[in-house]
């Protein structure tokens, strides 16, 4: 396999690492600046902050809709990481195979001519 090959391999492979790194970062913006505070402020309704029909149907809005939606949400990023590490990882897997076949080709050029 040529320099360049390679090291558009190694290129191609950062990028998706970056692209991994931002997933997370993204899922820990959804968990942390959407699902979490959601959750506290029906913590607060249901602990008295807030009392009356109002209420009641407040919690179970973000309950019911709000809470679910933004955790489909995190559950699709965390499908795509795990379906991009996959094809990373059989990325790697065809590297090596390929590197081990020309490697026994070339060993056996190699033992051709040399004998």
């Amino acid at each position: 396999m040529s320099a360049i090959t390679r090291a558009l391999i190694r290129l191609a492979r950062r990028v998706v690492e970056g692209v991994l790194s931002q997933l997370t970062s993204q899922l820990n913006i959804v968990q942390e600046m959407a699902l979490a505070p959601m959750r506290a402020m029906v913590q607060a309704v249901v602990g008295g902050i807030w009392v009356g029909e109002g209420a009641n149907a407040f919690v179970e809005e973000v309950s019911s809709l709000m809470i679910p939606g933004v955790g489909r949400v995190a559950e699709h990023i965390q499908i795509m990481q795990k379906n991009i590490q996959h094809a990373v990882d059989v990325i790697d897997r065809a590297d090596e195979q390929v590197q081990a076949k020309i490697n026994g080709l070339a060993d056996l050029f190699g033992s051709i001519y040399s004998g």
